[in-house]
Order: structure tokens, then C-alpha cells, then sequence
């Protein structure tokens, strides 16, 4: 069973839903003793990073999680914010994140002279950097749906499994060991973001 942190940042329902609907079982938990002891965990977000670390300090699932993820090395997909939240920090703000990749969080900066918009809202095709449990470097050719400001920059390029053009090659999706993160929203993501959940739901 998929647990899905419940801590009133995210698309609980939506992703839920997916899981239903492709047959996972996913439940959505705010339970510390719960989320202690999970098979496998789903953190989502939406919103600020400071606001989301201090969310779920303040809700005191911080331990239980790191518990799972550090000790019992569960598998856990962080989704859009959740994926920065895998990071040490963020330039959003002052938080210290959960730090399970080795990333900092950065702001997408843009020239002047660019057609392009931040926020990043909208569909973009992602290029797999190496193979995963969530993508292949197959033909396929997946896009997604992304809303983001800010963007995850790993120490080690390894810890990087795809990337999307926007101004500069941006990394959209991490793997180490037992994390994992994608800064798109597979929930909205149709045919493509239920292949990511199914993948991640047969880990």
C-alpha cells in the first residue's frame, strides 16, 4: 500500500484517485505512527517550500518520515514541492528541507530578452538522463504537466533522471537509492503521469 502524506499541502485527492483507478492501493495519512511504518510513501506538495517544511515540522512528521525513508529505506516519490522538500534547502526561503538528495533548490532565472514566463505553467516533454524504476531511455517520447518557479539542483548529476528544456536544461526528476522525485504533477498529467504512479506503485 501507498501512503500518501496528509499534511494539507497537495493534491491528495486527485493522486488518490489515480492510484484507485490504475488499481493501487494509496490512502492518505496524516498519522504519524502511520506514516512511521508505511510500505511506501507519496509526499506531495503544492505552495511555498518554507511554509510546507514548517507544515510538517509543526505536525511532527518530520521523525516519522525521516524513520521510514533513512532507516527502513521505504520507497518514497515526492510530487512538484514535495520534490524540492527531498532537498536541503531552497532559495524560496530559510527552511532547512528534508536533505534525503544531495540538491539544492533554485530559482528558474530567465534572460531579459526570453519569451518565456515564470512560473513555468504548462506541458513540456521530458528527456530521460538514465535509466529508473519511474523512465527508460526508450523512444518514448512523455510530457507532463509542470507549474514551478523554482527547480531541484543536484550535486551529483547521477541523482538526475530527466530533464525538460526551459531557457536551460532543468533537471524535472531525481533517483537515489530509495528517493525519488518528479516536479511535475502526475496527477494531471493523463496517460503519462499514470504510467509514472503505476511504475512507482510496482517498486
Amino acid at each position: 500500500m501507498i501512503t500518501v502524506v496528509d499534511y494539507g499541502v497537495g493534491n491528495i485527492g486527485a493522486i488518490t484517485n489515480m492510484a484507485e483507478y490504475l488499481g493501487i492501493d494509496a490512502r492518505p495519512s496524516g498519522d504519524p505512527k502511520e506514516i512511521e511504518s508505511a510500505a511506501k510513501l507519496v509526499l506531495p506538495g503544492v505552495g511555498a517550500f518554507d511554509k510546507a517544511m514548517a507544515t510538517l515540522r509543526n505536525r511532527k512528521l518530520v521523525d516519522p518520515l525521516n524513520h521510514a525513508v533513512r532507516e527502513r529505506r521505504v520507497p518514497v516519490l515526492g510530487i512538484c514541492l514535495g520534490m524540492q522538500l527531498l532537498a536541503r534547502s531552497s532559495e524560496e526561503g530559510s527552511e532547512t528541507g528534508l536533505g534525503w538528495i544531495n540538491a539544492d533548490v533554485k530559482r528558474i532565472r530567465l534572460p531579459a530578452t526570453s519569451s518565456l514566463k515564470v512560473p513555468h505553467i504548462g506541458w513540456l516533454e521530458i528527456k530521460p538522463r538514465r535509466e529508473s524504476a519511474l523512465f527508460d531511455r526508450s523512444n518514448r517520447r512523455e510530457r507532463f504537466y509542470f507549474d514551478h518557479s523554482y527547480f531541484v539542483d543536484c550535486d551529483d548529476p547521477n541523482d538526475v533522471t530527466a530533464v525538460i528544456d526551459y531557457g536551460e536544461e532543468l533537471c524535472c526528476a531525481v533517483s537515489s537509492n530509495n528517493v525519488s522525485g518528479v516536479q511535475f504533477h502526475p496527477e494531471k498529467s493523463h496517460r503519462f503521469g499514470m504510467r509514472v504512479l503505476e511504475a512507482f506503485g510496482k517498486l
